[in-house]
């Protein structure tokens, strides 16, 4: 038996240092994905995790559960994006920060992690913002008399809200959760481990109300098209609003994300003099 096949066979976790590796070879792989195969994988991403938002949202609209209720399993319901992308395939804007591990062994230049990133975090816009037009017409928020139209429109302008310091550090925080999820997903081995693997971070991140920019690429204007039919307070959620939160989540989960990469990177791939 080959090495390949000798290591499928095993149950056991991808240890820390193998699994490093084995994020610097994926990273190379991802820069040299063509720009439009890179593009709709990227779409789908951004769909996936605007169907686990959408969980979240439908859940949510039962404004009668307790708070605790509402966080734990709320959490566990926007664990299916993560599930899709990482189970299915796709490229998720967010979770490609660990590239620059591939960038650190200086396999890939600046060049091709900028071009990913862009063509990704476009993508995922893309696919996030056809999601939410398919949920609005599907009349969805309709649910529950309308409750979760009042949620997500509640869970929006709550977001739009933020202050800029308390946004930028829920965005590095929300990225550190889901870069190492990402991480236990690229471990393990079948897909029940990957699911089980993500289960508790993304969880976590939901429930404290951290902030996820591709998340809020369906979040925010999902919030905006209902709110402006009426839904929530007038002016509650604003396309300024969205921006601006938008802009400063990507930002911070750029740091969350870089954190985790060259922590590990440092740890087990570079060299000592």
């Amino acid at each position: 038996m080959t090495d390949e096949e000798i290591n499928a066979l095993k149950s056991d976790a991808i240890p820390p240092a193998q699994n490093e590796a084995k994020v610097e070879g994926v990273g190379v792989t991802k820069a040299a994905v063509p720009a439009g195969k890179c593009f709709v994988s990227a779409m789908l991403a951004g769909a996936f995790i605007a169907f686990g938002a959408l969980y979240f949202c439908v859940f949510l609209g039962d404004a009668t559960l307790p708070f605790g209720v509402q966080r734990v399993v709320g959490g566990l319901c926007f664990c299916l994006g993560l599930v899709l992308v990482l189970c299915c395939g796709a490229e998720l804007f967010t979770g490609n920060m660990l590239m620059l591990c591939a960038k650190a062994s200086r396999r890939i230049g600046w060049a091709g992690l900028a071009r990913n990133w862009a063509i990704v975090w476009l993508g995922n816009l893309a696919g996030a913002l056809v999601a939410v037009a398919i949920v609005v017409l599907a009349d969805i928020p309709a649910m529950n008399g309308g409750g979760v139209a009042e949620a997500m429109v509640s869970v929006a302008a709550g977001k739009v809200a933020l202050p800029p310091v308390a946004l930028l550090f829920k965005a590095i925080l929300c990225n550190i959760f889901v870069c190492l999820a990402v991480w236990i997903g690229f471990a393990a081995r079948t897909v029940t481990d990957k699911v089980v693997g993500i289960l508790l971070p993304i969880s976590a991140f939901v429930a404290c109300g951290f902030e996820h920019c591709v998340a809020n690429m369906f979040f925010l204007p999902t919030g905006l098209v209902l709110n402006a039919m009426g839904v929530g307070a007038a002016g509650a959620v604003t396309l300024g609003g969205v921006a601006y939160n938008i802009v400063l989540a990507t930002a911070g989960n750029i740091v969350g994300g870089a954190v985790v990469a060259l922590a590990y990177w440092y740890v087990y791939a570079k060299r000592d003099r």
